[in-house]
């Protein structure tokens, strides 16, 4: 998995791309966790070219978001692949989280 990083205005967009799973999603909890420690708390994560997401990432886009909202920002989920899309909302996470279908939609909701 490789991840891209972009700030756009007062937002970073991380782009993970790649599998999310048990083996790669400590990288992109590492990554995420220094950008809101550097003071950057509202996070746009751009699902396009993310093929699969497993319990574990979805344990660290929940942790991410978090870790956001207790420093009064957000972390808000944009593109994602149907199969991903399918369980973000089997598991609720689309009911807690901020969703756009691209990321210029996301980045002009804020």
């Amino acid at each position: 998995m490789e991840i891209q990083e972009e700030t756009r205005g007062s937002v970073v967009v991380v782009a993970p791309n790649g599998r999310v799973d048990g083996f790669t999603s400590p990288e992109l909890e590492k990554r995420i966790s220094e950008i809101i420690e550097r003071g950057d708390h509202r996070l746009l994560l751009d699902c396009e070219n993310m093929e699969y997401i497993s319990s574990a990432g979805l344990r660290v886009v929940l942790v991410s978001a978090k870790k956001c909202q207790n420093e009064g920002g957000k972390l808000a989920v944009c593109a994602l692949q149907p199969s991903c899309k399918s369980v973000m909302e089997v598991s609720g996470f689309l009911n807690m989280l901020e969703y756009h279908e691209t990321r210029d939609a996301a980045l002009a909701a804020e």
